[in-house]
Parts: C-alpha cells; sequence; structure tokens
C-alpha cells in the first residue's frame, strides 16, 4: 500500500499548474529590428514550441520536487494477536440421507451436503482468529482436520467432502464423542461444537447422550442444527429405467438433537432451507465472540528519491538546454 506523509502539500500542484498555464501563454521576450518578417522566416513554424522545452521541463521538475516533498511511502501492516479465541469443532453428517435434493444456492437446486459446505465455507472465512476442527461421520466418524488456525487447509477438506465418506448410517454420538477428545485439556477463551445432521442415531454404538455430557465436561458449547424440511424430500435413486426424482420420508431426530443442545448449554436449530441454514450460522457466529487484541506494526520505505533525483536532473537539463541549444539574446 502507499500514501503521502504530508499529503497537504499536494495543494501546491494546483498552484503550480496555474503557473504553467500562466507562463505558456506569454508572450516570448521581443526586440525591435527593423526587418522584423525576415526574422520570422528564419526563426521556422516551430521556434514557439522549441522555446517552451525549458518551461516544461521547470514544470515537470517542480512537480516531482513537490511529490518528494509529500513524502511518498510504501507500508505494511503487519498484526500480533494476543489471545487464542475460540476452539470450533465442526461436525457435519456426510450419510447417505444428505443426497436429498432439496435445498438451493442461487436458484440452482442442490444436495444437503452441498449447501452446508456453501454455508460452512462462509462461516469458516469469518473465523479469522479461530483455531477450527472438523470431524465428518456417517456409520463412523474420523477427525478430517484437528484444531488448526489454517483456513485454506480446512476449507480444502470442506470442498472435499463427498456423500458416503464414512458410511451411509448416522453415528451421532460417535461423533459428538470424538468433538469431545478433540476439545479436552485444549487451552482457549472458549470451547464450541457444533454438530450439523439431517439423522437419527443408528450406529456406532454410544449414546448421544453420554457423548454430549462428555463435551459439555470439557467445557464445551454444543449446538445443533437439523437440517431438512418438513415431510418426504426429493431424492435421486437409481432404478431399472435409469436415474430418478422420488419423494422419501426423512427421519430427523429433533428431540435428541434438542437433548444434545440442553447437556451442552447451547441451543438447536432448524435448517429448512439454504436461508435459514445462513442465518442460524451467522447466530452462532454472533453468539461466539470473544475480544480479540491486536497488535498493528507498520513498516514504511521512504519513495521520495524516485522522485527528488529525477527532478534534478530535469532542473540541470534545463539549464544545458537554455545554455547550449536555445540560447537568447542578452
Amino acid at each position: 500500500m502507499y500514501r503521502f506523509a504530508y499529503p497537504h502539500l499536494l495543494i501546491l500542484l494546483v498552484l503550480v499548474a496555474g503557473g504553467a498555464f500562466v507562463a505558456y501563454r506569454r508572450k516570448p521576450a521581443a526586440i525591435t529590428f527593423s526587418a522584423a518578417s525576415d526574422l520570422r522566416r528564419l526563426a521556422g513554424k516551430g521556434s514557439f514550441f522549441l522555446t517552451k522545452i525549458p518551461l516544461v521541463l521547470r514544470i515537470t521538475a517542480l512537480i516531482l520536487l513537490l511529490l518528494a516533498a509529500a513524502r511518498p511511502q510504501k507500508y505494511n501492516v503487519s498484526s500480533e494477536v494476543n489471545t487464542s479465541g475460540v476452539d470450533i469443532i465442526l461436525c457435519i453428517d456426510t450419510s447417505g440421507s444428505m443426497r436429498a435434493i432439496d435445498f438451493f444456492i442461487k436458484k440452482e437446486r442442490v444436495n444437503r451436503l452441498n449447501a452446508v459446505k456453501h454455508v460452512v465455507h462462509d462461516f469458516i472465512t469469518k473465523r479469522e482468529h479461530d483455531r477450527i476442527g472438523l470431524i465428518v461421520f456417517g456409520e463412523k466418524a474420523f477427525t478430517q482436520s484437528p484444531l488448526t488456525m489454517d483456513k485454506g487447509l480446512t476449507l480444502n477438506l470442506i470442498d472435499n467432502m463427498e456423500l458416503g465418506m464414512a458410511g451411509d448410517n448416522t453415528a451421532i454420538g460417535l461423533a459428538v464423542a470424538l468433538g469431545a477428545k478433540r476439545l479436552k485439556n485444549i487451552e482457549a477463551e472458549s470451547r464450541v461444537l457444533i454438530l450439523l445432521t439431517d439423522g437419527r442415531n443408528n450406529a456406532g454404538g454410544i449414546d448421544p447422550m453420554q457423548a454430549a455430557s462428555a463435551a459439555a465436561a470439557t467445557g464445551a458449547t454444543i449446538y445443533t442444527i437439523g437440517v431438512g424440511g418438513f415431510g418426504p424430500a426429493p431424492v435421486v435413486v437409481d432404478t431399472i429405467f435409469g436415474k430418478r426424482v422420488q419423494q422419501v420420508e426423512m427421519d430427523l431426530d429433533e428431540d435428541t438433537l434438542k437433548k444434545i443442545a440442553e447437556i451442552g448449554r447451547g441451543r438447536d436449530f432448524r435448517a429448512s432451507d439454504s436461508q435459514k441454514l445462513e442465518e442460524i450460522y451467522d447466530i452462532i457466529d454472533k453468539l461466539e465472540k470473544t475480544e480479540i487484541k491486536v497488535k498493528q506494526f507498520f513498516n514504511f520505505e521512504e519513495l521520495y528519491r524516485y522522485f527528488l533525483f529525477p527532478a534534478l536532473l530535469i532542473l540541470l537539463l534545463e539549464v544545458l538546454t537554455k545554455s547550449l541549444i536555445l540560447r537568447s539574446l542578452p
């Protein structure tokens, strides 16, 4: 980035421009001569413009000197964060039911997982000073990313999530238990676990309530998000006639999600469409804020020499031009 340390000096450029206009319009000094018409023929058509070369050089030099006096600077800003912010674990359901195509992004119909990826991407980008970890679950649960400040890594992993990558069933208890393990014994101003699913706990062998209690014991706040509209949802299925869209009844266990959020001293939400999903993550973003202390350091590089030295050379060129090329009578 660039700036002038003394920008008020740039106002003088207006005076320079005005003086240049007056000087350019001023007629050159004249002498009395008995045959002035003969001198006009000797001078040639371009003599008027040649006489203005020293003026142009001087105006250019003055402009460069003014810019140098205003102290142009190139600078950059570095920051030092004095707090660890919030540690956030995202538990995202990638089971088979997330293939339902009842969400829209920019009027284009998409499946639930792609809608979640789109919204979570924006959520992560906003959390500049927080560590974020990612757990994906279906029939199994595994850590895609431990808690990290590397947002590029996390966003890349979000983009690469696929339907069924952890199995087609839903192990809610296993996912929450793994999140509790990741949040245990860490130093942070705040710990948050965000569980997103569109199903019911039917795999994993761990009771969701016990897992929620373990997560709450770490000091974590648990938010739950139930994904999907009300009633059957359109799903692309393979038939003997090829791929067809059929209405399939979904099995979202809202009662369990509410209880998990209560145990985790958080809130439960229902995202029935993309707009609602965005609003939910915005609410969580505002609820989980810590005061970030940031020190900023400014590093400046003076650039005046790039204007001063050319100005001096141009002034020297003006003197040489008037002395050797465009000499005038005394």
